[in-house]
């Protein structure tokens, strides 16, 4: 069963799953206006659980009702690439006790484990739960998250690239600077390895018009500082750039933070980050757009943006 349903304004979608799914602890994180606290899973779901192959979808959307009795949340969330359109509907939570920190408006990402029996997919359930903003102010979560906003000036995170080489953010002002966020060892076509294939789209238009070639810059930042070293970065990077891999770097760079300055650069960007299974982590989308001015011109926070779209933006910048 595949879902295709858009959900009414209002209207909730109740959809019957199958019954007796079998739940195992997990963390949640929670998070105040733009802002979350770092989540975490305890173990993998149940090997007790109904037979059939376990999936996993990153989901984004808005709390709408919470059942702290039941241990449920009705969701009304985007539409969940590969998987179903945007809906709302109700969602069991892989750890129960999560619930007293999760308030009707609080917008979240989060980990939909579900089962796929046959042709039919069933047992939905949410875990590791990211609020990425909260709908009741008197919650004060750990770590706070920055939603960007265009006009937002962009501090001078520092990081290491594919050479082994310093980089600063400020060091691109007066280019437009296009950057996403990956991680090498992400294996979904629709995330990590969408932004590098759309940014090698990007690139080759960039590189037809050399003047505004000279004029902008692209970064890939990857969030997994700790595997994705330089010499990594810079075979990862080769796999998109092709061709003459060592000029094209001078224009897009593929680097990572140190690790101690992670948090704040993935904070301020609002990329959520979650461990995830077999050591891959879980996150959000992010993709900016920075100004001449070292100013936030553009931020796309899922993977629904074209290459044509972000080109137009990207002249549209060039030329201010």
């Amino acid at each position: 069963m595949r879902f295709a349903l858009r959900a009414a304004v209002g209207l909730v979608l109740v959809v019957t799953f199958a019954a007796g799914c079998r739940q195992s602890s997990s963390a949640v994180s929670g998070a105040a206006g733009a802002s979350s606290t770092a989540a975490s899973s305890s173990g993998a779901t149940n090997g007790a659980a109904a037979a059939g192959e376990l999936e996993t979808f990153s989901v984004r959307g808005r709390i709408v009702s919470v059942d702290a009795a039941k241990g449920m949340v009705v969701l009304d969330h985007e539409a969940i690439p590969g998987f179903m359109d945007a809906m709302t509907m109700p969602y069991k939570l892989k750890d129960p006790g999560v619930v007293s920190e999760l308030h009707p408006g609080d917008r979240i990402t989060a980990k939909m484990l579900v089962r796929k029996v046959g042709d039919e997919y069933e047992e939905p359930v949410l875990d590791e739960i990211v609020v990425t903003a909260q709908a009741r102010p008197d919650y004060k979560p750990a770590v706070q998250y920055h939603v960007p906003t265009a006009g937002d000036a962009v501090p001078d995170f520092r990081l290491v690239n594919q050479s082994g080489r310093t980089i600063h953010l400020a060091q691109f002002k007066g280019r437009v600077l296009l950057l996403t966020f990956v991680y090498t060892r992400c294996p979904l076509p629709d995330y990590c390895i969408r932004m590098s294939q759309n940014f090698a789209q990007i690139d080759r238009a960039l590189k037809a018009d050399p003047a505004l070639y000279a004029r902008t810059h692209l970064l890939s930042i990857s969030f997994d500082p700790k595997v994705d070293t330089p010499a990594v970065l810079k075979s990862y990077g080769e796999t998109y750039i092709g061709g003459d891999a060592k000029a094209a770097f001078a224009h897009w760079d593929f680097a990572a933070p140190p690790v101690g300055e992670l948090a704040a650069l993935t904070q301020f960007f609002d990329v959520g980050i979650t461990p995830g299974d077999a050591g891959l982590p879980t996150h959000s989308l992010s993709t900016a757009l920075i100004g001449k001015d070292g100013r936030v011109r553009a931020w796309y926070a899922t993977n629904e943006w074209t290459p044509a779209e972000v080109l137009a933006a990207i002249r549209s910048a060039a030329a201010a």
